[in-house]
């Protein structure tokens, strides 16, 4: 088992448009088994920047390490091999979108067991589980239209952990529902990183509800160009 699911040192992202840049440099960044981490940071910090290069959604510019589940993820980037990238991606990382992103021709069942699917590793009993945690058994038949917005979003939670991956990242997974669910949707989050002792890191606007779920805080800080971002812990 590894120790820490997620290794990134010196990780650097460029974006250019008309002209100007913006660049964003994950610094240094260990996350642990068990590890609850929510990023917080303004608008256009590059806090989805950040979850893209973690979940291997967007290349790096440049970096010294970028380890995920123990594999050397930039040696797959530099080689080409997005067939590899896109297995290390389905087995180890459970992504929560920040709305919801469930595919509207499929059931809430079918939406949470997709994961197992790609994986040919079906197991309805933890995609009942799991609906019975997020209390979203009643609406597992449904579609996501036929939903509310909360339903759908503990849907997708319950999604990212159906394959059991060792990292779960989350991009404001309680920017859309009510105060009540958010509070609840960080606490399920908090309690299956704990048990299952997977690496969880979120984005967040909230930092007092974050922090009172048990998530420590790491934030994006901006330099004063406003043109880079540097990730670092808070002091």
């Amino acid at each position: 088992m590894i120790d820490a699911p997620v290794r990134a040192r010196a990780v650097r992202r460029t974006f250019a448009s008309g002209g100007s840049s913006f660049t964003l440099t994950i610094e240094e960044l260990t996350l642990e088994r068990g590890s609850c981490v929510a990023v917080i940071g303004p608008s256009g910090s590059g806090k989805s920047t950040l979850l893209g290069l973690l979940s291997l959604a967007l290349r790096p510019d440049a970096g010294e390490a970028l380890e995920i589940a123990g594999t050397d993820a930039l040696a797959l980037w530099r080689h080409g091999k997005l067939d590899g990238l896109a297995a290390l991606r389905a087995r180890n990382i459970g992504y929560v979108p920040q709305t919801a992103a469930l595919l509207p021709f499929l059931s809430l069942r079918g939406n949470i067991a997709l994961p197992q699917e790609i994986l040919s590793a079906p197991d309805p009993a933890l995609v009942d589980s799991l609906a019975a945690w997020l209390d979203i058994v009643p609406v597992l038949g449904r579609r996501p239209a036929a939903v509310s917005v909360g339903q759908r979003q503990r849907a997708a939670v319950a999604r990212a952990m159906a394959h059991r991956p060792p990292i779960i990242l989350a991009d404001e997974p309680t920017a859309a529902v009510h105060p009540v669910q958010a509070e609840a949707i960080l606490r399920h989050l908090v309690a299956y990183a704990s048990d299952a002792s997977i690496a969880l890191l979120i984005t967040t606007h909230d930092q007092a509800r974050a922090e009172a779920a048990g998530f420590r805080i790491a934030v994006c800080v901006m330099e004063h160009t406003g043109t880079a971002t540097r990730f670092a812990w808070v002091p």
